[in-house]
């Protein structure tokens, strides 16, 4: 279940509604290259955007459930359409400050 309070959600959907997606589930859905893509994002953004192509064999729900279920740390802030909001915060320090958390602003 989501760590995040709503208006923290609603500060990361915010955030995210400017990116583009950098990691796109094709046909063989969640995958170990799928994940370590995924991992890798996160070493330099705190926010990415996926995206569930139609021929993945998962709706978005499910396969954003699935990567947050692989990943430590990670938290859906949104899923619309086949668009995932995934967000794991830097663990030597956050960049984005969430309301009602004292970390700092980027």
């Amino acid at each position: 279940m989501s760590n995040l309070t709503s208006k923290q959600r609603a500060f990361l959907r915010a955030q995210a509604h400017r990116l583009k997606p950098v990691i796109h589930v094709g046909n063989e859905g969640v995958t170990p290259d799928l994940l370590g893509a995924v991992v890798e994002a996160f070493n330099t953004r705190e926010l990415l955007k996926v995206r569930v192509l139609e021929s993945a064999p998962e709706d978005a729900r499910e396969t954003g459930a699935a990567i947050a279920a692989a990943i430590d740390g990670v938290e859906i802030p949104q899923t619309i359409g086949r668009m995932v909001v995934l967000y794991r915060p830097f663990p030597d320090g956050p960049e984005l400050e969430l309301p009602g958390n004292g970390s700092p602003t980027p």
